[in-house]
């Protein structure tokens, strides 16, 4: 996989104002996966409280860490929940910096929250949770697509124009990382889990001139992981 990009700097640029870019101005926004969770029960987690990183996790954080050290980071947000929040603490503090929270970049609300949800396996082989699945475009079991697409696009909007002319790092969760790309990149936004390129503790850096989105290059700073692993 590709090195995160790094964006140029310019010691005498004029600080951005909301929504006043320069458009010869390069931001670059990581928006990050958090790392592995400890999940011994394989339960959908979704937004529960108490979920924190695994030892491998904080390692893979650690590894992001090192990896961006040497980036012009001026901005780390997360996601509020725990393992996103320990995620962003060894970024943070490589760059002195406080890890900001915002709620916009939260995971998707899912019905399933708290059972096992495998296939062939839990909550997907009761009959009374078949009627969650009747529509996989919306979906019917949890957040709709496009409200997750709109509220992750904010979050970065509003990094992208505090760090103008620097980085920044956003940290959040598989589906709400994969739904904004796939926004961005004008394609549908139901899709097949399995085909998800988005690793734990992987980066998505949007690269932005001005205000336009002039690229978006995935890496994996800690390693590959499967899309399809229950408490990942």
């Amino acid at each position: 996989m590709s090195e995160p990009p790094k964006a140029g700097t310019d010691s005498g640029s004029i600080p951005a104002l909301p929504g006043d870019v320069a458009s010869d101005t390069e931001t670059i926004v990581h928006v990050m996966r958090h790392g592995e969770v400890h999940n011994p029960k394989g339960i959908l987690y979704g937004r529960l409280p108490g979920f924190h990183l695994s030892v491998t996790g904080r390692s893979q954080a650690t590894t992001v860490a090192r990896t961006l050290a040497d980036h012009d980071i001026r901005l780390v947000v997360a996601s509020p929940l725990q393992r996103a929040q320990e995620t962003a603490a060894p970024i943070a503090a490589r760059h002195d910096l406080t890890v900001r929270g915002d709620d916009n970049l939260i995971e998707a609300g899912n019905t399933f929250e708290g059972l096992r949800v495998s296939v062939g396996d839990g909550a997907l082989r009761k009959p009374r949770h078949w009627w969650k699945l009747r529509d996989p475009f919306t979906p019917s079991w949890g957040e709709p697509y496009l409200q997750i697409a709109h509220r992750m696009l904010a979050a970065v909007n509003k990094a992208r124009v505090e760090a103008a002319g620097h980085e920044a790092v956003v940290v959040s969760h598989q589906l709400p990382v994969w739904t904004l790309r796939r926004f961005l990149e004008g394609k549908r936004l139901w899709h097949d889990p399995r085909q998800r390129q988005c690793s734990l503790a992987s980066l998505t850096s949007l690269v932005y001139q001005g205000d336009t989105l002039i690229d978006i290059v995935y890496s994996e700073p800690a390693g590959g992981s499967d899309p399809m692993v229950t408490g990942a």
